[in-house]
């Protein structure tokens, strides 16, 4: 099947909701009726075809070009197909998404991923915050799936997160893994403070040293052996993880203690 494509005809002046634009829906449409596909526009109803030039239909491919900082919500729920986007991209990108692949060539917004159940998001810029966390007063976060960002992100990386991995290349602010229940993050540059406060369970990987609580204790210093797998998979991004004995080990800390918590943070300590 060819890629439905979408082409941003102007910025849009307020933030444009967009949920409606995923594989599940798009690939049962006509050329026609995803023309017609609503948005909404702060608090106006429009059509899709207002804001952006359509080509194709029936397929659960769909590229879309542009500057799209202020679209929202894109892939949210999706279950199948891609979405490529070749710009930026606006907040809550495959929130509660449930299966398939979505890949940013420019930065992202706020909540990548969050809530989301299955499926890849692979944004090659910077991201803001909250990335795969749990939506306020809510207690679940990803519950699987991989998120990769190729730049920075911002706060609360993985917070609440209860299953699925998440890989930062650039630099992470504060509170990441805030209240994590399970799963995996992987700083390829370090984080801010208070990485892992209130965590419960799951594992914090960095490369780099972190400024660590006094409520994570030491645990001795290994090379485990589930790091070799999450090595043998991030290759196929780009992504070097060490773990060979003769290059160095990782440095365990095991908290959050004023839960207490039974997570680990595992800090690199180069040969």
């Amino acid at each position: 099947m060819n890629p439905i494509i979408l082409t941003l005809k102007s910025s849009p002046t307020v933030p444009l909701e967009a949920e409606t634009v995923t594989p599940d829906a798009f690939v049962n449409m006509s050329h026609e009726q995803i023309c017609g596909s609503l948005v909404y526009h702060g608090k106006r109803q429009c059509r899709l075809d207002d804001f952006f030039e359509v080509s194709g239909e029936f397929s659960d491919s769909i590229e879309m070009h542009g500057d799209l900082h202020r679209v929202k919500l894109l892939g949210k729920g999706m279950s199948r197909g891609q979405i490529k986007v070749h710009g930026n991209v606006g907040m809550h990108l495959g929130a509660g998404m449930r299966g398939g692949r979505i890949e940013v060539s420019g930065d992202a917004g706020d909540w990548i991923g969050a809530e989301m159940v299955n499926g890849l998001i692979q944004v090659h810029g910077n991201a803001g915050g909250q990335i795969g966390a749990a939506y306020r007063g809510s207690l679940r976060g990803m519950t699987n799936g991989t998120i990769i960002i190729g730049g920075t992100a911002g706060l609360e990386v993985g917070m609440r997160m209860r299953r699925g991995t998440i890989v930062v290349v650039g630099k992470v602010r504060d509170f990441c893994g805030l209240q994590m229940k399970g799963g995996t993050i992987i700083l390829m540059s370090g984080a801010e403070i208070r990485t892992g406060a209130w965590m419960v369970r799951g594992t914090i990987l960095s490369l780099e040293p972190l400024p660590l609580m006094p409520t994570f204790s030491p645990s001795g210093c290994y090379n485990p052996t589930f790091v070799d797998l999450y090595a043998r998979e991030l290759r196929n991004y780009g992504i070097s993880l060490p773990n060979h004995p003769s290059s160095g080990s990782w440095s365990r800390h095991c908290g959050d203690s004023s839960i207490p918590g039974k997570g680990e943070i595992l800090v690199w300590n180069p040969a």
